[in-house]
C-alpha cells in the first residue's frame, strides 16, 4: 500500500504539524510521499529532505518571529491599500528565510517524493508542482492573495494553494495514496476577540473556509483509501499570525498526537472537527485551552 501524508496550510499554526510529525515518525509510521499546501508545502518540502530529523525542522519554528515572514513596509502596503501594488507584504523575508532552511533543491532531489499544491489565480485551477526549484514552489504556494505577491511560474500567475484546497486529499488519493495521514492544523476555536492585525484577520477567515473543505473531503474519500485524520488542537487560542507560540504548539501536537495513535487512532478522532465537542487529549479532566 502507498502512503501519503497531506500537510494543511494554516499560518503559524503550522507549528502543530511538527508535534504530529514527531509522533508519527516516533511511532515508525513513514510516507511513501508527501503533499503539502501553504505552510504545509513548506513543512512537507523540509520533511521531505530529512524524514529523520524533526527535531530541526521544530527548531527552525521556535527560531520564527512573525517580521520573519511578514515585514513591516508600511509604504509598500498603503501602495497596495491604493492600487498601485498587488501585495500588501514583500515577498523577500520569507524567501530568505526558505533559501536558509530548504536551500537549493528541486522538488525531484528530496529524499521522500513530495508535491506542492498552488492555485492558477487567472484560471482558479488546482496546481501541482512535482519538480523544479522547491523555494519557487513553496513561495508559491504561501502566498496569500493580497498579501503577498502572485509568483509567475511555468507560465502562470501561482497564489496560495489553499484558496481552492488547503488539505490536498484529493491529490494524495490522484497519485495512488491507498493510506493517506492528513496533517490538519486546525484554527484558533477558542478565540474570545478577533486577532488585532489585517493579517491575522484574514489568516483566521481562511482557517475557518478550509476547514470546512477539509469536513467534506473526509467524506468524500473516506471510502475510497484508508483515511487518518489526525486531530488539530481544540480548544485552541492562538491566532494563525502570532509566531511566538510555536514551542507550545509543537509540544502540544506531539503530546495529543501521541495519545491519539497509542489509543489505536480510534475513528470517532478521525472524523472529529475542531470546534465541535470538546475532546480530551492530554489525558482525564477538561482539555487545556492552548495559548491561554
Amino acid at each position: 500500500m502507498a502512503t501519503a501524508f497531506v500537510l494543511a496550510g494554516g499560518g503559524s499554526l503550522g507549528a502543530t504539524e511538527v508535534g504530529m510529525l514527531a509522533a508519527l515518525v516516533e511511532a515508525d509510521v513513514h510516507p511513501d510521499f508527501v503533499v503539502g499546501t501553504s505552510v504545509g508545502a513548506a513543512n512537507a518540502v523540509w520533511f521531505a529532505q530529512h524524514p529523520s530529523d524533526v527535531d530541526s525542522l521544530a527548531d527552525i519554528w521556535v527560531s520564527l518571529k512573525r517580521t520573519d515572514v511578514f515585514p513591516i513596509r508600511p509604504v509598500r502596503g498603503l501602495l497596495g491599500l491604493l492600487g498601485f501594488r498587488d501585495h500588501l507584504v514583500p515577498q523577500s523575508g520569507l524567501r530568505r528565510l526558505l533559501e536558509r532552511s530548504l536551500g537549493s533543491v528541486d522538488l525531484t532531489g528530496t529524499v521522500v517524493p513530495v508535491h506542492v499544491g498552488a492555485t492558477d489565480v487567472l484560471s482558479g485551477e488546482e496546481v501541482l508542482l512535482s519538480s523544479g526549484n522547491a523555494v519557487d514552489a513553496v513561495l508559491a504556494s504561501t502566498a496569500i492573495p493580497a498579501v503577498f505577491p502572485p509568483l509567475h511560474l511555468g507560465g502562470r500567475y501561482l497564489v496560495d494553494g489553499g484558496a481552492v484546497n488547503n488539505t490536498p486529499v484529493s491529490h494524495a488519493v490522484d497519485l495512488g495514496a491507498d493510506r493517506v495521514w492528513v496533517l490538519p492544523t486546525g484554527y484558533a476555536c477558542a478565540l474570545t476577540s478577533p486577532p488585532r492585525s489585517a493579517i491575522g484577520i484574514a489568516l483566521q477567515a481562511l482557517t475557518l473556509l478550509v476547514n470546512h473543505r477539509l469536513e467534506l473531503d473526509v467524506e468524500r474519500y473516506r471510502d475510497q483509501v484508508e483515511l487518518r485524520v489526525v486531530p488539530p488542537l481544540c480548544p485552541l487560542r492562538v491566532s494563525p499570525g502570532d509566531f511566538s507560540r510555536a514551542r507550545e504548539l509543537i509540544d502540544a501536537a506531539f503530546a495529543s498526537t501521541r495519545e491519539w495513535l497509542a489509543a489505536g487512532c480510534p475513528a470517532g478522532a478521525v472524523h472529529q472537527v475542531c470546534g465541535s465537542a470538546p475532546r480530551k487529549p492530554f489525558g482525564s479532566g477538561a482539555p487545556p485551552v492552548v495559548g491561554q
